[in-house]
């Protein structure tokens, strides 16, 4: 049951009851009952979890990297007085986003649906300072490009024009001419850092958006993206009252890592060039774009 039903010779995507029954009576001629079933897969220790996706794709090495690269960010944001902000992109579909429910035992679960269009959604930029609880957020129009992303750029600087680190994704937006000509914008006061490809779980702004999903869209049909915007804004806005449950719930586990390391002697030692780095007019900047 560590591996899937395939691989044990039983045509099916995923163990149940049903399949476990079908794997005994294929293999040892037994038929069991639901109950029978249930009770010796309890027995046994397993249990029942709505999985994660493991990313085969992604480097291993290169997180185990970044995990060091994260807790020098940080202490070299404390030295020099920037902020470290995760950032990314999101949306939200103006149809249900089905989620598990409470019902009455019996009843059926079921949640209404005008069955808009896929393009009837709301997009969002959005930042999280784990540091402070801060959060930014930017409506998009449209898909995201890197004009889009030099214009949440812009807007980040003008509510917080310290020194920023902006931690991202590897997403087509976050390069392009557009946003190397604004990197060269004087006194600028910004480093943009990539993050391991295929390492969502290391973005603190994914735990955000997860965040809107279970307490905004979840089980809920808007119909119209204007109607998901009526919602998902006043959500963020009130986030500036719950600066401490913002730092808890978008935690992840790359903080917890980095934790561990004691990067001082490191971050002191990269000091000069991560200062000239953050506070240049363009520099090494350019060049991670």
């Amino acid at each position: 049951m560590q591996a899937s039903p395939r691989a044990a010779g039983v045509e099916a995507g995923d163990w149940t009851w049903k399949v476990v029954r079908t794997f005994c009576r294929e293999r040892f001629r037994v038929t069991l009952s639901r109950s029978s079933c249930l009770t010796s897969l309890h027995r046994l220790g397993f249990v029942v979890r709505r999985p994660k996706k493991r990313l085969l794709k992604a480097d291993e090495a290169k997180r185990v990297a970044f995990v060091r690269e994260d807790a020098v960010l940080r202490v070299v944001a404390h030295l020099t007085g920037a902020k470290l902000f995760f950032a990314d992109e999101a949306h939200c579909c103006a149809d249900a986003d089905l989620r598990g429910k409470w019902v009455l035992r019996g009843a059926p679960a079921l949640v209404d649906s005008t069955s808009p269009r896929y393009g009837e959604k709301a997009s969002y930029y959005s930042a999280v300072c784990l540091e402070t609880g801060e959060v930014e957020y930017l409506a998009l129009d449209g898909n995201s490009c890197a004009e889009t992303s030099v214009a949440f750029l812009a807007h980040l600087r003008a509510r917080h024009p310290e020194p920023r680190i902006v931690i991202w994704d590897n997403s087509p937006a976050h390069s392009g001419d557009p946003l190397r000509a604004y990197l060269k914008t004087p006194e600028l006061r910004l480093r943009l850092v990539r993050l391991p490809a295929y390492s969502p779980d290391f973005n603190a702004d994914e735990q955000l958006w997860g965040w809107v999903r279970e307490e905004v869209t979840a089980n809920t049909c808007f119909g119209t993206a204007a109607n998901v915007r009526a919602h998902v804004d006043p959500f963020f806005a009130g986030l500036a009252a719950r600066a401490d449950e913002v730092m808890q719930r978008c935690r992840t586990g790359l903080q917890t890592k980095a934790d561990a390391l004691n990067a001082v002697e490191t971050a002191t030692a990269i000091l000069p060039e991560a200062r000239h780095s953050i506070h240049a007019d363009a520099g090494p900047t350019v060049a991670l774009v």
